[in-house]
């Protein structure tokens, strides 16, 4: 886990710049690691059933439009709602009132910027939009990307089982792989509240608002 302050800096960095989160995203596609991937779950029998088992889950989904761009926006929506709902409002005012004039109340805000962010990054990476058009879709069911996908839903319901629960209801969890490099710091900001408390996140908010401050 990175330290407190790297964790703000990357959250304020998103904030402030949704942009900057297309980039990384983009990087997603990597041959090398994907065969990588694809050798370790080859060599994994202890979980075989169970992958197997996800990829029934996966193709099914991917039937019946998991790959649709909504879908994409609900998944980081999901992340950045269950993050923004133990920010206290007056943190979220300090926070967001330089990005989203005018609002007022908790849930508003929540649905405000968790859209906004979660639009910009959707709507503008190449990836996404590769894969929507159906080239890699077609590819996600073959080869080390697939193996990528089910352990890195694996890993998050072992990091983080609430996000994980909310992502698994409508197979999000599925789709968390592709967007992970941008929601990973909001990830690890709510596994800090988690395991060492609220002031520990609080103190996280905090270095948020002088980043965004800062570079305002």
């Amino acid at each position: 886990m990175d330290s407190y302050q790297e964790i703000a800096r990357r959250i304020a960095k998103i904030i402030l710049s949704p942009d900057s989160a297309i980039g990384v995203i983009d990087g997603v596609l990597s041959v090398s690691k994907d065969m990588g991937y694809l050798a370790f779950g080859f060599i994994d029998t202890d979980t075989r059933y169970q992958r197997e088992t996800e990829k029934i889950r996966m193709l099914t989904a991917i039937k019946h439009g998991l790959l649709d761009h909504h879908n994409f926006i609900k998944t980081i929506e999901t992340v950045l709602n269950n993050f923004n709902k133990f920010v206290p409002e007056t943190r979220q005012n300090a926070i967001y009132s330089k990005i989203i004039a005018s609002v007022a109340g908790r849930t508003i805000t929540n649905s405000m910027i968790a859209g906004r962010i979660a639009t910009a990054i959707a709507q503008r990476s190449s990836f996404l939009i590769t894969l929507r058009g159906g080239i890699i879709g077609n590819s996600l069911l073959i080869g080390g990307m697939v193996e990528r996908c089910i352990y890195t839903s694996q890993r998050l319901q072992q990091y983080n089982p609430d996000i994980y629960h909310a992502l698994r209801y409508r197979n999000y969890d599925l789709l968390y792989f592709l967007v992970e490099p941008a929601l990973n710091p909001f990830v690890e900001a709510l596994k800090v509240k988690n395991t060492q408390g609220q002031p520990a996140f609080e103190k996280i908010l905090s270095m948020v608002e002088k980043e965004i401050n800062a570079k305002r």
